[in-house]
């Protein structure tokens, strides 16, 4: 049996594919996925060759207990936290998405659905009938950065203005 981070959705295993670069640097890679066994475990094998050093790249995700439906793009992962990408990070990819939005009215909604989609994320660290994300849901580099820059950030009560914030400037 192997010890494989879940990958609940396959637009969270992209987003995470996308925020680990090649060691070149480069993200530029054409995955391609497919369930697979190893060690007689069923994963979910993305590959791909590196468009930057033509290294070829491979990561395997365990699969979730209960698969997600997507109900909209885009579709991260059901009620529980993230295995792959920390709160920090989602929340690393909210500001850095809602950074760039488009002018362009469709682009732009998608882009703010996005960044409202990774705030979801970061809430669902929080524990029930607490306010704010635990120290232990920070264990990336990145995400640990973005906590120690701004900690008050990752209070529910923020985090659910911001998370509807971005609704709003989408559904306009």
């Amino acid at each position: 049996m192997t010890d494989r981070p879940v990958a609940r959705t396959r637009d969270e295993a992209l987003v995470y594919l996308d925020l680990h670069p090649c060691e070149c640097g480069s993200v530029a890679t054409e995955w391609d996925s497919g369930v697979v066994s190893i060690e007689g475990s069923l994963v979910k094998c993305y590959s791909g060759v590196c468009e930057g050093c033509e290294t070829t790249r491979e990561y395997s995700f365990a699969l979730p207990r209960r698969e997600s439906m997507p109900r909209e793009w885009p579709t991260f992962g059901g009620p529980e936290p993230s295995q792959l990408l920390d709160a920090g990070e989602w929340m690393w990819l909210s500001d850095f998405t809602a950074g760039n939005v488009p002018e362009e009215p469709r682009n732009a909604r998608r882009t703010l659905s996005m960044a409202r989609a990774a705030v979801e994320e970061v809430l669902k660290f929080i524990p029930e009938g607490q306010d704010d994300v635990p120290a232990a849901a920070f264990w990336s580099a990145r995400g640990q950065e973005v906590r120690d820059a701004e900690p008050a950030r990752f209070r529910r009560d923020r985090l659910l203005v911001v998370r509807d914030t971005y609704r709003d400037l989408a559904d306009r």
